[in-house]
């Protein structure tokens, strides 16, 4: 009986240190080549920041308030002080959000990190880094101008 037990426990640890520390990689857009490009971009910190990821999926999030203009930008990435970069598709812009309010001209974004990411962070000391809105960024490339001004 001992011995099961023990196999179970290995069994579960190791599926735990799996989970947490599995790298994932989804995205269609190239982060670092948005990031080290020379055109212009747009950075913005988040508004407030929800780290409770013992709450489930999606308890792990950024509000920002972005811009109208870059509401149709295909990417963002988001940065996350120690944690790294992740690039993710625009999606949900809102008007009001966990009593924050856009202002005119703006809309709020919720961008959210990996359940298993957080947890990996907060195991490793960084919670206070992860639940501080300073370390949370999202960038965005300008949108191009299409000029239709013609020649006669």
């Amino acid at each position: 009986m001992h011995r099961r037990l023990r196999y179970i426990l290995i069994l579960l640890l190791s599926l735990s240190i799996i989970i947490l520390w599995w790298p994932v990689n989804n995205s269609d857009c190239n982060f670092e080549g948005i990031l080290a490009s020379k055109t212009t971009k747009f950075q913005v910190n988040a508004t407030k920041v929800i780290v409770q990821p013992w709450r489930g999926r999606h308890h792990v999030y950024g509000i920002f308030m972005i811009p109208d203009k870059y509401k149709k930008a295909p990417f963002f990435v988001l940065t996350l002080k120690g944690a790294g970069s992740y690039c993710s598709k625009q999606f949900g812009q809102i008007k009001n959000y966990n009593d924050i309010f856009a202002e005119p001209g703006t809309s709020l974004v919720r961008n959210f990190i990996r359940t298993r990411t957080a947890l990996r962070l907060i195991l490793q000391g960084l919670y206070f880094q992860i639940n501080d809105k300073k370390n949370w960024t999202l960038t965005f490339t300008e949108p191009k101008t299409s000029s239709t001004a013609t020649r006669n």
